[in-house]
C-alpha cells in the first residue's frame, strides 16, 4: 500500500462514518496559539474546538496534518524511524463519541483497512496514578475486551507513557496505544509494548480527553469528553510496505536515490554515508514544506530552526562531496512526490528555490571558515588533553562566524571531544540581555484576557459583529463581569472590531439608553469568533440586560482603515517590484501608522523603495473600489488570493479585493476603506531589517500622512530661511554650506588664519620650576588630530616640558598629554596625568609615558579635568 493509498484509506474510512475532512493547517500555528513555534500534532490547529473557544464546523473531524518536530533533531539519521517532518493522520470527536467508539474505529480500520492480523495487535492503557488519584482505565480495558482483544494483550502502562496533557495545566486524559507485534525474532519472548525493544512498534495513539488539570495534579471532569487520535503515516508505510526503515518507503526512496546519484555512493554499505543520506532526505522535506508555509531562514524563532536544519543538511552534503545546488534538486524531488496532495509546494516553488539557493551559497562560505577553526580547536584539545571546546570558543564561532552551536556539538562529538554547552548558553543569555529592549505593551494584561475568555465561555451566546456595516449600534448588554477598575462586557451586537490579523481593536464608548452611564472602550478582546469589551466607566455603570448605544471612534477607525488597505497595496507593490518570494511575515495596523514585515534577503535600494511607494500612490490616485466578499477557501485560492501562513481559515472566508483583483486579492477579516482614493497619501517612514531575511517598512497614510507632508514643508521652508534661499534651492544651499565648512575645517587643521591656535601665546602661559616647564589648557581646534599637532609644537617650543591640552564639542571631550623624557625621569608620566582627568569627563584613555590620549562624554567638566591634570604634574614634580 503506497503512502497516498494509506492517506486515502484512512480519511475515507472516517468520512464514511460522518467525520468532516478538514484540510491540513499550516506548519505555522494560528495566531491564537503562541505556545508552540510549529504545528507539532494533529490536534494543534483544533485547540479552539477542544477548549470551547470556537464552535467546530462538525462534531466529528478527520485530518492528515503536516507536522514538524525538533525534539529528536540530533538523532535524525542515526535511527531508521525518527523524522522532523511527517504526516499525522487523526480522527477527532468534540463531545460526540468517546472510548468505545474510538477503540472500535481503530480496530476496524487496522483489520479491514490496513489488513493487520488481530493476533498481531497489542494495546496499552493507563495503569493509574496515585498522585492524580486515578486507578487503571477500566473503561478502556472493557472497550478493548468487548471488541475481542484478549486481556493478556492489554498492557497497563504508567502515567509517563499513557497519560496525555497539553501542558502543566489544562485539558488532559489517559490514552491508549496500538502496537504491532513484528515477531519474537526481533526481540525476546517476554518483551511487552511500551518497553524499550524493537519487537513492538507503536502505530496509533488514542487520547481520551476527559479532565481539566488545574492546579497541577488536581483533576476536574470536563463537561464534554473529547477524542484526539494520531497515527503516523510514514511509520505505518514502513510496516505495510514491508520495509525495515521509513527511509526505504515510497516517500523517501527517491530522495535516497537522488543522494546516491549525486554522491556516487550506495545506501546500506557504510553508516556515515547512510546517516548523511537520511539527514538529507528528512531535512530536505522539512525545509521545503517550511518555506512553502512562509518560514524564511533567520536568526530568530522559526527562521532559526529552518536555518538550523538547512545548515545541518548542507554540512552532510559537503561530507558526501555534493556539488553546489543540491538542496534545490532535493526540493524538486520533494515537490514531485508530495505536490499532488500539497499544492503549495508548486505554488511556492520560486520562493523555495530562492531561499535554498541563497542559504547554500551564504553558508558555504561560513562553513569553510568554521570547519577550519573547529578542526584547529579539536586538534588543540586532543594535543593538550583538555576536555574539549570552551564556551568562549563555541560562542565566538557562533557570534562572529555564524557557525551554529549544534554543528559545533555534532563535529566535536564525532571527534570524541566535548563542548562547554552550559557555559555557551550563559554567554548567549548575556548577549540576549544586552540586546533585549522593551516592546509594545498590550492594552490589557493577560489576566484580563483569561477572564474575558471565561466570560465568553459562560455567556451562552456569541456576539454578532456588525462593524463592517456600521460604527453605531443600539444593542443590549448580554453579560458582564467586574475586573478591578474595568468592566468586561459582552454585547449582543457590537460594532467594535476586536484585535486580530495585525489590526488593533477599535476605540470608542458605550452609553446607556437612559443616559445614566457612560464608559470608554479600552480594548476589544478577540475570543475565537466571539469578542468581549474591556470598558472603563466614567459615569455610572451598565447592568446586564440594559439597552446601550455603542459608538466606534470614527476618526480612529477611518485612519486604521486607510492603513489596512495600504498594507494590501504595499504587499502587492513589493511582490510586483521584488518578486513573488515576498510574503507577509507580520504587521501592525493602527490609526497612527502601519508596519509591514516581509520576507526578503536584503535592504531595498532607493530606486526599489521609490518604485514601491510610487506604485502604492498611483493605485490610490486611480480611485480603485475596495470590495470585501464571502466565498469558499478553495475558490479564493483559485482566484489567486493571498493567505497568511499564520492564520487558520475555515471553508468559508472573507476576501478583500482592490480594483478588478488583478494586483491585490487577500484573505482578510479587517476593516478597509471603500475606495483607494480615501487613503489620500502613502509615505514610507523607514525600511529596516526586522530579522535575518525579513525586512520591515513603516509608513503613514491619510491624516497622519498629510500631517507628515505639512511637517516636511515647514522644515523645508525654515531651512530655506536659514540658508537664505527659496525652498526649491535648499539642497543646493546645503551643499554650498557643507563645502564651506569643509574648507574651514581644513584651515583649522593646517593652523591657518581661520581657526588658528596662537602657539606663542599659549607658551607664554606655561609655568616653570627647576628647569621644568608645564602647561595645561583648553584650546579651540576642530578635531583631536589638531590637538596633537598643537601639543607637539608647544613641547618643542618649551623644551623639557609637560603639555596637557583639551578640546570639546557638544557631545565629546578630547585630551592629550605630551611629556619630555627628562620629565618622565622625574616621575611625570603622560598616561598617569590623564588617568584622573579622563574619569572626570566620564571617559578613559591610554598611551605611553611620553604621549597619551583620552576622551569623555561630559564637555561641561573639561575645565575641571584640565585643572586635575595640572595638579597631577605639580604633584609629580614635588615628589
Amino acid at each position: 500500500m503506497t503512502s497516498d493509498e494509506i492517506r486515502r484509506t484512512y480519511l475515507e474510512f472516517f468520512q464514511q462514518r460522518d467525520h468532516l475532512r478538514l484540510p491540513s493547517a499550516s506548519l505555522i500555528p494560528a495566531e491564537h496559539d503562541p505556545s508552540v513555534l510549529f504545528t507539532i500534532a494533529g490536534m494543534v490547529p483544533l485547540k479552539p474546538y477542544f477548549l470551547g473557544t470556537e464552535r467546530p464546523p462538525h462534531l466529528r473531524a478527520t485530518t492528515c496534518q503536516k507536522t514538524f518536530r525538533t525534539g529528536d533533531i540530533e538523532i535524525i539519521g542515526t535511527t531508521t524511524r525518527h523524522l522532523t517532518f511527517f504526516e499525522m493522520l487523526g480522527n477527532f470527536s468534540f463531545g460526540n463519541y468517546f472510548k468505545r467508539e474510538a477503540t472500535r474505529f481503530a480496530w476496524e480500520l487496522s483489520l479491514d483497512g490496513f489488513g493487520f492480523s488481530a493476533q498481531d495487535i497489542w494495546v496499552t492503557v493507563f495503569a493509574g496514578d496515585d498522585e492524580l488519584g486515578l486507578g487503571p482505565d477500566e473503561e478502556a480495558i472493557e472497550a478493548w475486551m468487548e471488541i475481542g482483544v484478549p486481556r493478556e494483550r492489554i498492557v497497563e502502562c504508567p502515567r509517563s507513557e499513557n497519560f496525555w496533557q497539553m501542558g502543566p495545566t489544562g485539558p488532559c486524559g489517559p490514552c491508549s496505544e496500538l502496537y504491532l507485534d513484528r515477531g519474537v525474532e526481533l526481540g525476546k519472548p517476554d518483551d511487552l509494548p511500551g518497553g524499550d525493544n524493537e519487537r513492538f512498534l507503536e502505530y496509533w495513539n488514542l487520547v481520551f480527553m476527559q479532565f481539566d488539570q488545574d492546579p497541577l495534579n488536581v483533576l476536574t471532569p470536563l463537561p464534554a469528553k473529547n477524542i484526539d487520535t494520531g497515527l503516523g503515516l510514514n511509520r505505518l508505510a514502513a510496516v505495510l510496505q514491508g520495509k525495515n526503515s521509513v527511509f526505504e518507503t515510497d516517500q523517501f526512496a527517491p530522495l535516497i536515490a537522488l543522494g546516491e546519484e549525486m554522491a556516487g555512493k550506495r545506501y546500506g554499505q557504510e553508516f556515515d554515508t547512510d546517516r548523511a543520506l537520511r539527514v538529507l532526505a528528512d531535512h530536505s522535506r522539512a525545509m521545503t514544506f517550511l518555506i512553502a508555509d512562509g518560514v524564511v531562514p533567520s536568526n530568530e524563532e522559526r527562521g532559526y530552526v529552518l536555518r538550523r536544519i538547512m545548515r545541518r543538511a548542507i554540512l552532510q552534503g559537503r561530507k558526501l562531496g555534493l556539488d553546489s545546488g543540491f538542496l534545490e534538486r532535493y526540493a524538486d524531488v520533494v515537490t514531485e512526490i508530495m505536490g499532488g496532495e500539497y499544492r503549495e509546494l508548486h505554488e511556492q516553488r520560486d520562493s523555495i528555490q530562492k531561499w535554498l539557493h541563497d542559504e547554500e551559497i551564504g553558508f558555504g562560505r561560513t562553513l569553510a571558515q568554521g570547519l577550519k577553526q573547529i578542526e584547529e580547536l579539536i586538534e588543540r584539545s586532543i594535543a593538550t588533553g583538555t576536555e574539549g571546546i570552551s564556551a568562549a570558543d563555541a560562542f565566538r564561532l557562533h557570534d562572529e562566524q555564524g557557525f551554529p552551536i549544534d554543528l559545533t556539538l555534532d563535529l566535536a562529538a564525532e571527534a570524541g571531544v566535548g563542548v562547554d554547552e552550559e557555559g555557551f548558553e550563559l554567554l548567549m543569555e548575556e548577549q540576549r540581555n544586552r540586546a533585549r529592549f522593551g516592546g509594545g505593551r498590550a492594552r490589557v494584561d493577560e489576566s484580563v484576557r483569561e477572564r474575558a475568555l471565561a466570560l465568553a465561555g459562560t455567556a451562552g451566546f456569541t456576539t454578532d459583529f456588525v462593524g463592517y456595516e456600521t460604527i453605531d449600534q443600539e444593542t443590549t448588554v448580554g453579560a458582564l463581569e467586574r475586573e478591578g477598575g474595568r468592566v468586561l462586557v459582552k454585547l449582543v451586537e457590537s460594532p467594535f472590531y476586536p484585535t486580530g490579523g495585525g489590526q488593533v481593536a477599535d476605540a470608542g464608548w458605550i452609553e446607556c439608553a437612559d443616559g445614566e452611564c457612560f464608559a470608554r472602550v479600552e480594548d476589544v478582546v478577540r475570543v475565537g469568533d466571539d469578542q468581549v469589551l474591556a470598558i472603563v466607566p466614567e459615569r455610572g455603570e451598565p447592568t446586564q440586560g440594559e439597552r446601550v448605544h455603542a459608538h466606534v471612534d470614527r476618526r480612529a477607525r477611518h485612519a486604521t482603515e486607510c492603513n489596512h488597505t495600504a498594507t494590501h497595496l504595499l504587499h502587492a507593490a513589493l511582490r510586483s517590484r521584488l518578486g513573488t518570494h515576498v510574503h507577509q511575515s507580520g504587521s501592525y495596523v493602527g490609526p497612527d501608522k502601519l508596519r509591514f514585515d516581509f520576507s526578503h534577503g536584503q535592504a531595498l535600494s532607493p530606486e526599489e523603495l521609490g518604485d514601491v511607494e510610487d506604485a502604492v500612490n498611483r493605485w490610490i490616485v486611480e480611485d480603485h473600489p475596495v470590495r470585501a466578499m464571502t466565498t469558499t477557501f478553495d475558490e479564493a485560492k483559485q482566484l489567486g488570493a493571498m493567505a497568511l501562513f499564520s492564520e487558520k481559515y475555515g471553508d468559508v472566508v472573507r476576501m478583500v479585493e482592490v480594483g478588478d483583483g488583478s494586483f491585490s486579492r487577500e484573505l482578510c477579516g479587517g476593516t478597509h476603506v471603500r475606495f483607494t482614493s480615501q487613503i489620500g497619501v502613502f509615505k514610507v517612514l523607514s525600511e529596516t531589517s526586522s530579522a535575518a531575511n525579513v525586512r520591515r517598512i513603516e509608513a503613514v497614510t491619510g491624516p497622519e500622512g498629510v500631517e507628515l507632508m505639512r511637517k516636511h514643508d515647514r522644515a523645508l521652508t525654515r531651512a530655506g530661511e536659514l540658508l537664505r534661499v527659496p525652498p526649491e534651492r535648499v539642497p543646493d544651499g546645503a551643499a554650498e554650506l557643507r563645502a564651506r565648512v569643509k574648507e574651514l575645517e581644513k584651515a583649522a587643521r593646517r593652523g591657518g588664519a581661520n581657526g588658528a591656535v596662537d602657539v606663542d601665546a599659549l607658551a607664554a602661559r606655561a609655568k616653570a620650576r627647576d628647569g621644568a616647564h608645564w602647561l595645561a589648557a583648553v584650546v579651540e581646534v576642530a578635531e583631536a588630530k589638531a590637538l596633537l599637532e598643537v601639543a607637539d609644537k608647544l613641547r618643542a617650543r618649551l623644551g623639557d616640558a609637560a603639555v596637557v591640552l583639551g578640546r570639546s564639542d557638544a557631545e565629546h571631550v578630547d585630551l592629550v598629554a605630551n611629556v619630555a623624557p627628562a620629565l618622565v625621569a622625574r616621575g611625570v608620566k603622560a598616561k598617569e596625568i590623564l588617568s584622573d582627568a579622563a574619569k572626570i569627563v566620564g571617559g578613559g584613555g591610554g598611551g605611553r609615558d611620553t604621549v597619551a590620549r583620552a576622551g569623555g562624554r561630559e564637555p561641561d567638566k573639561l575645565p575641571d579635568a584640565i585643572a586635575a591634570a595640572e595638579a597631577a604634574i605639580e604633584a609629580a614634580l614635588d615628589g
